[in-house]
């Protein structure tokens, strides 16, 4: 059987080929940065500094990844900030998941009321200074709690967790457990938890990715250096002479200003390559995410 093929209006025609050149210039803008600096940090040092380099790199050279990985600070940083990833991931996402648990619940007493002032935390919060006094008070100082534990849990998070429990596990599971006897921990942990592997999937990709780019509480409780994440290391590089500690070999003052030029984007690459690689295999939970957090708890 003859397919008949319908014919489009001039329109029509207009329309696809407004939407192709709108997404075509998307991605364009989105891509660019990234090739861009990717090219920028193999390229030759000169042509970089003369502002040379537009998309593809001119005089492959890896001298600034050299540099970069002969640097302690880098290698400090990159295992300063799996270990915060690492450690902060896993006590908020616990720590979001079980507060999403009692909310999502229907017998839980006051359950407006608490919504209500999990909500403000939202809009208000307690302010730097007075944020920074009790961490003080406290002992946390310069050291790695100070990181971990400021700002660790969202209210967003928590938000999408409960929207997923009270949208994907219906009553009857509870009902059903507790004529077997499970009290309401037990049901957290015999019936929540197996059936909560996408969301504890997607506060674990939220909760990395804010602890993996997080430099402000290493830059305001941090004092010491061999404490820094990576990401304070790169923005001390980018936005000051730092670079110059790692050039000192150099013959002249212009090879320093060179490769210093290349570094800069050396080591973004080298900072951003670990999420770059993860955020593919991650993409269907991110999306999952934002599609939870759009209905309405």
């Amino acid at each position: 059987m003859r397919k008949t093929k319908i014919k489009q209006s001039r329109t029509d025609k207009v329309f696809g080929t407004v939407v192709a050149a709108i997404v075509a210039f998307a991605v364009f803008i989105t891509l660019y940065p990234l090739v861009f600096v990717l090219s920028a940090s193999i390229s030759n040092p000169m042509e970089v500094f003369q502002g040379n380099v537009w998309l593809l790199p001119k005089g492959i050279n890896f001298e600034a990844y050299k540099q970069v990985f002969m640097n302690k600070k880098i290698w400090t940083g990159y295992r300063n900030t799996i270990f915060y990833t690492c450690l902060g991931t896993l006590i908020a996402t616990t720590l979001s998941i079980s507060a999403a648990y009692p909310l999502a619940r229907r017998k839980l007493y006051g359950k407006k009321i608490l919504m209500t002032y999990f909500m403000i935390t939202m809009f208000f919060n307690g302010g730097m200074v007075p944020t920074y006094l009790i961490v003080q008070k406290l002992g946390l100082y310069n050291s790695v709690w100070a990181v971990i534990l400021v700002n660790m849990v969202t209210v967003y998070n928590i938000i999408v967790a409960k929207t997923f429990i009270q949208t994907s596990i219906p009553e009857e599971l509870y009902e059903a457990a507790e004529i077997d006897g499970c009290g309401d921990i037990r049901a957290f942990f015999k019936v929540v938890l197996p059936l909560s592997t996408p969301i504890i999937a997607v506060l674990t990709l939220f909760y990395g990715v804010a602890y993996w780019n997080n430099y402000f509480n290493g830059l305001i409780y941090v004092g010491s250096s061999d404490r820094y994440p990576l990401q304070l290391i790169l923005r001390d590089i980018l936005l000051s002479n730092a670079t110059s500690e790692m050039v000192d070999a150099m013959e002249t003052d212009i090879n320093k200003l060179m490769v210093s030029e290349s570094l800069k984007y050396a080591v973004v690459v080298v900072s951003s390559v670990p999420m770059l690689i993860l955020y593919p295999f991650l993409q269907k939970f991110f999306v999952k995410g934002v599609m939870i957090g759009s209905v309405k708890g």
